[in-house]
């Protein structure tokens, strides 16, 4: 290869990676407003993307939401890895970490995302157990600290969590999210030791969300 056309296929290489990654995004939030059976021609189009080019990087449907399952996964432990690696205090990371997790929309997304991938695809589990480890070790670290209730777990942060910020029948998105913050708020308040009742039931953990689909 020349060195004229070095530079122009770096160009090209970086503008599919831009078209990508904005088709991803658009997605997304496609997915969080319409559901699962959202027109692709409205993801290309929010994408600011040709029909083409969004059937160039994914082959159909269930290609484009097992990389959106991918990206929102990724993202949601990198934000859990983040809060743990940076605020010193044990409940300021949890705090942290739930508010991040809802701005990535995993209320909305999960439940629909969750019956669309393939659950044994190794990239796709590789993705679910670095968000559990780092999730894991959030919660780990607050009980340890004495100010997060003990009889709880991961699970029960979870399913709280995706029912909190996954908006009602009708509403979209318009203006929910002040709802969301509002509820996590008195939510986590709750989580906080030392508690205030004893819980019916016992903790929840991930492994019995899993068994329960």
């Amino acid at each position: 290869m020349d060195t004229a056309a070095k530079p122009r296929t770096a160009r090209l290489r970086a503008d599919a990676s831009r078209n990508r990654e904005r088709i991803v995004a658009a997605a997304t939030e496609a997915l969080v407003e319409f559901g699962p059976d959202v027109p692709l021609d409205e993801v290309a189009r929010r994408a600011g993307v040709g029909n083409a080019t969004l059937y160039r990087h994914f082959s159909d449907r269930c290609e484009l939401i097992r990389q959106v399952t991918l990206s929102v996964m990724a993202r949601t432990a990198q934000r859990a890895e983040d809060a743990l690696a940076e605020e010193p205090d044990a409940f300021a990371a949890l705090y942290r970490f739930v508010f991040e997790a809802a701005e990535e929309r995993i209320g909305a997304l999960c439940p629909m995302l969750s019956e669309a991938f393939d659950h044994a695809d190794p990239e796709v589990a590789g993705q679910v157990q670095r968000m559990e480890s780092a999730i894991n070790a959030i919660v780990d670290r607050a009980q340890r600290a004495g100010q997060l209730r003990p009889d709880i777990a991961v699970g029960d942060l979870m399913v709280a969590l995706t029912q909190l910020t996954r908006p009602l029948p009708g509403t979209g998105c318009v203006s929910f999210d002040r709802f969301v913050h509002r509820h996590l708020q008195l939510f986590l308040d709750g989580l906080r030791a030392p508690a205030r009742s004893v819980l019916v039931g016992t903790a929840a953990t991930l492994e019995d969300l899993q068994a329960s689909r």
